[in-house]
């Protein structure tokens, strides 16, 4: 579901008029939050194509990215459902749902820990691996199309002042996280797709 539902954004003038009727609006910082949120829509909705044409929402993409980073890494630990929610930012009883569907479908498995019992790792199979060959290059072509007409400068200085947006909210409210995994994170891995995938 979009953030925005609106088709077309209110002109300046029209925010200056609504702040005559509510003096706590603020047409600059409207102006900004609705321009922020039909961004939003536009990369979710691009970049979710990819996600939907392989059948997989974005809540089970952004597992898999993790486990597939998790894999290239130097130590090769395996990630516990409790990490992975963690690092997604979803509550432990959602990543347990998104864990159940993917394993359902053979992408992941759960692997007890030999070592200690209460740990039940989760790793990427060959088929979650072959799934991520076929929708990663999709997902990063749509990625890079939605910045194309942006210059090198303008990416930078755009992601300092989103940055500086979230980290001014995070400071006002740091109990703030998400809680549904909605947006996947493009969590690059340090390896190659190709060498993994049998």
């Amino acid at each position: 579901m979009p953030m925005l539902l609106l088709r077309d954004l209110p002109r300046y003038e029209c925010l200056l008029e609504g702040a005559r009727r509510f003096p706590e609006l603020d047409p600059s910082a409207c102006e900004v939050y609705l321009h922020v949120l039909r961004a939003g829509d536009e990369a979710f909705r691009s970049c979710g194509e990819p996600l939907e044409a392989h059948g997989i929402s974005a809540g089970r993409f952004t597992v898999l990215m993790l486990l597939l980073r998790k894999r290239h890494d130097a130590c090769g630990a395996m990630l516990t459902p409790a990490e992975l929610a963690d690092k997604a930012g979803v509550t432990r009883a959602t990543m347990t749902g998104l864990i159940d569907t993917l394993e359902r479908d053979g992408f992941v498995r759960r692997e007890p820990d030999p070592n200690d019992r209460r740990m039940t790792p989760v790793t990427l199979t060959p088929a979650g691996e072959a799934l991520l060959q076929g929708v990663v290059p999709a997902y990063f072509q749509r990625m890079g199309s939605l910045v194309a007409h942006l210059s090198e400068s303008e990416r930078r200085t755009l992601v300092t002042l989103l940055a500086k947006l979230v980290r001014g909210n995070e400071t006002e409210d740091p109990s703030v996280t998400s809680t549904d995994g909605a947006a996947p994170a493009p969590v690059c891995p340090s390896g190659s797709l190709n060498s993994s995938v049998p």
